[in-house]
């Protein structure tokens, strides 16, 4: 590669938080030594970035468990920390930002009190965001500690409770896995999958559209967990049963297509019961490359755009129902207005809900 082609990986690789796995795949090949300097420089930083990262996430979710200690319930970390609490190789140059952990609905409010007198701070919303977290979403507000600055979201459920789509939490308790040394567990193989799918397909973001690391986490958990027996057999019911096989088609289906991730055909073929119809299908099919991938950072993609919009509305059609939805858009696009005809300067924010 020449030093250009270099410096659009590098570049590629750092926008879609995937510098790091960058570095470490070279490094599990023995192809760093092959590179050129400068490009090695970025990702060392990367690998030290990561490796500071990861140390100090899974310190603060130690400290989760240390707040609270006597509280008997299960906790049970999601995404980024399960990875690397497990171990798994999809936490292998992993870019992590926040601490997600799943706790039981009726346990919320002592989870939250005990961690407000232990150090952590709740964010600052009005009103109307307090109340869209606490009566619509999946999770309560974002908690960060006062010294360590590191955000811990507290789940009590993996979609929000207006979701088309409602996979009763009880079921994921009861399929957890214990971590070695720690109290704290993680979703079982198929449950971790299917989370990530709905991370994927059923969060939206306007600029970034679908993330590519979360395509590659599914890939990795697919391929690691695949040596498991029995793990092939289970996955598509274990989906059904947790109302999850929309997504999960569309995983399988992106991850071969565009990740080259070894599936049985058995499997495919099951997964497409939930399929939907061929012309959504196909919509899918032309949005979802068109938004995942990365497009160069100094041309304008006005198809990407387009695709990310069309998936970002998908996105909310699919986590509310038509008159709330109306209703928080609306509301959305009213503080937006507001905000752009304040005078500049004058010290107010807005921070939407829901994005």
């Amino acid at each position: 590669m020449s030093p250009a082609d270099w410096d659009l990986l590098l570049r590629l690789a750092r926008h879609t938080q995937l510098l790091g796995r960058l570095e470490a795949d070279l490094a599990q090949l023995a192809l760093l030594d092959r590179i050129p300097e400068r490009a090695g420089n970025h990702l060392r930083a990367a690998r030290n970035l990561v490796a500071h990262r990861q140390t100090r996430l899974t310190w603060e979710a130690d400290r989760v468990v240390w707040a609270l200690r006597g509280l008997d319930l299960h906790i049970v970390a999601l995404k980024g920390v399960a990875y690397m609490l497990a171990g798994l190789p999809a936490a292998r140059g992993r870019l992590a930002v926040d601490v997600d952990l799943l706790v039981p609905q009726e346990q919320i409010a002592a989870v939250e009190q005990r961690l407000l007198e232990r150090g952590w701070m709740g964010a600052q919303l009005d009103p109307y965001d307090d109340q869209y977290y606490r009566e619509w979403m999946h999770e309560i507000p974002a908690l960060r500690h006062r010294e360590r600055e590191t955000e811990v979201d507290i789940h009590h459920r993996i979609l929000p409770r207006t979701s088309r789509l409602q996979p009763d939490p009880a079921l994921l308790f009861q399929q957890t896995r214990a971590v070695p040394d720690s109290p704290i567990r993680v979703l079982g193989p198929q449950d971790m999958i299917l989370h990530a799918l709905v991370h994927l397909f059923h969060e939206g973001d306007p600029k970034e559209g679908l993330r590519l690391r979360d395509l590659v986490d599914v890939a990795d958990l697919l391929r690691h967990f695949g040596q498991e027996p029995g793990f092939w057999e289970t996955l598509v019911p274990r989906a059904e049963q947790l109302q999850l096989g929309r997504p999960l088609h569309y995983g399988l289906v992106f991850s071969r297509q565009l990740l080259g991730t070894e599936i049985p055909d058995a499997v495919l073929q099951q997964a497409q019961s939930s399929a939907p119809s061929w012309l959504v299908q196909r919509a899918m099919g032309w949005l979802v490359p068109r938004a995942i991938l990365p497009t160069h950072p100094d041309q304008s993609d006005p198809i990407a755009a387009l695709a990310r919009w069309a998936l970002y509305l998908r996105a909310h059609w699919l986590r509310m129902p038509p008159g709330l939805l109306f209703q928080h858009l609306a509301r959305k696009a009213w503080r937006r207005v507001q905000a752009a005809l304040q005078p500049q300067g004058s010290g107010s924010s807005d921070k939407p809900s829901g994005s």
